[in-house]
């Protein structure tokens, strides 16, 4: 019998952190340091608003691109990042962060487009620009200068086929936060060499020591260049809910609409109402974020005291990026040997 996959599809492999999940299901009663998302439930009065919107018949298909109310609540919200977005063009709301990222993609990466990622990063995006038929360039970045991303080190992997850039601040996995600075430079970069930047903020609410978030559309010049991206999961514990958005261009927006109405027509009409009134509300992130920053410190500091290992304090998400580089081994051996050992 043939193989009936095509080659997009054979290419496909199972990320690390999936793997070694799937491998600690083997060990009997492990901690779960792995999957991004909160241990926290969803806050009850965001459920409560799912159940009543459920109770009143908000069950069937909204517009593609998501009602336009929640859209409405989408566009006031990036505006306390001085993002001005028209919620009826250049707003959609998707299935997850992950949905609007791979549409994203998938509306703008033409074969042997290079698409700049740093390094370390969620290992998704290199898949995701690899099944559009691109090419993911990383650009490295060091626990020395605080993980940051400089526009320096991007520019030097800047080719004729560099189409995007994508950002992700603050950071997943290593909790760095871009200053105004960087993003400024960085915009100047874009600009200089006609890229669109894809700027991943997911974590955008989980910032520590008084931080505020800043987006790189509020850049002058950026905001015709920029395709923010966001979510519900981390923000108000909805990974579950797969409920997220993007804001951008209206020619990309507008087509990313269509993409998704021949995918999955639309996110789910309950969750939207219910990210409505937790947009509108902040329902429980200030309580949740002050939690995150108890439990960062005392990992971090607890890290710290466990000889050979170093850790960085970082600014926001809720990921710690340890330096275990003086036992010599590689990440994957020295993970194992914590689940065996």
């Amino acid at each position: 019998m043939r193989n009936y996959l095509n080659s997009r599809a054979s290419d496909l492999k199972q990320g690390g952190i999936r793997a070694f999940f799937d491998r600690a299901k083997s060990i009997e009663n492990p901690i779960n340091l792995g999957i991004g998302e909160p241990d926290l439930s969803t806050p009850k009065p965001i459920i409560d608003e799912a159940y009543s919107a459920m109770l009143q018949g908000k069950t069937h298909y909204t517009q593609n691109a998501g009602d336009e109310s929640v859209r409405r609540s989408i566009a006031s919200y990036l505006r306390t990042f001085k993002a001005d977005y028209d919620p009826n063009g250049e707003i959609i709301i998707t299935c997850g962060g992950m949905g609007a990222v791979s549409m994203a993609l998938l509306c703008t990466v033409s074969s042997e487009d290079e698409v700049i990622v740093q390094d370390p990063q969620w290992l998704n995006y290199k898949s995701q620009i690899k099944f559009c038929g691109g090419t993911p360039v990383c650009v490295p970045v060091y626990e020395k200068n605080r993980f940051s991303l400089h526009a320096a080190d991007i520019e030097k992997c800047i080719t004729e086929k560099t189409k995007i850039l994508m950002i992700n601040s603050p950071n997943n996995p290593t909790g760095a936060v871009l200053n105004k600075e960087e993003l400024e430079a960085i915009a100047k970069l874009a600009i200089k060499h006609d890229l669109l930047v894809i700027s991943d903020e997911v974590y955008c609410e989980l910032l520590f020591d008084g931080l505020k978030h800043q987006t790189i559309a509020s850049t002058p010049g950026m905001k015709e260049r920029t395709i923010i991206i966001n979510s519900m999961s981390k923000t108000f514990a909805m990974t579950g809910w797969r409920l997220g958005f993007a804001a951008g261009p209206k020619d990309i927006i507008a087509k990313m609409t269509i993409l998704q109405e021949n995918l999955s027509a639309c996110a789910p009409s309950p969750a939207q109402f219910a990210a409505k009134f937790a947009l509108d509300t902040m329902c429980g992130v200030d309580k949740m974020r002050d939690l995150y920053q108890r439990r960062r410190d005392i990992i971090v500091d607890g890290l710290n005291k466990i000889p050979g290992v170093t850790c960085m304090r970082p600014c926001g998400s809720f990921y710690v990026f340890p330096n275990i580089s003086s036992f010599g081994m590689s990440s994957m051996d020295f993970a194992t040997g914590l689940l065996q050992q």
